[in-house]
């Protein structure tokens, strides 16, 4: 039987390089050429998935690389772990604009988002597959 890998790399470059590059372009643009209202905020959280999310997806792919799973991670797992640590961060960026972002509240929720992972990963390791 023929033993499934963890995609590389490579054939995640083209989603990671547009992504990285209109989320990294979007918030240069707007930090540098526009004022904070109510438009060019949303477009900010918008921009910051965008980046964050092309910017960890090599990370995310090597360590799911480096630590196999069973079965291994596919495609669709490694972009929803990016999707998630990139709208991670301008949660904290927005709880941070209100001023209510405290390093418990972050922690907890890494542990929210993590916990929401696991269970999705543990309810794909129990499919039974003849």
């Amino acid at each position: 039987m023929h033993e499934q890998k963890s995609p590389t790399i490579l054939s995640f470059l083209p989603s990671f390089i547009i992504l990285s590059a209109i989320g990294w372009g979007g918030l240069i643009f707007l930090l540098t050429k526009t004022l904070p209202n109510i438009g060019p905020r949303w477009l900010f959280f918008f921009f910051s998935v965008f980046a964050v999310t092309g910017t960890v997806m090599p990370i995310i792919i090597l360590l799911n690389r480096r630590f196999p799973s069973k079965p291994p991670a596919s495609q669709f797992v490694i972009i929803r772990e990016a999707i998630l640590v990139g709208i991670y961060f301008p949660i904290l960026a927005w709880l941070q604009l209100s001023r209510v972002l405290t390093p418990i509240l972050a922690l907890l929720l890494a542990i929210g988002v993590s916990l929401i992972e696991w269970l999705l990963r543990l309810r794909e390791k129990s499919r039974w597959e003849p």
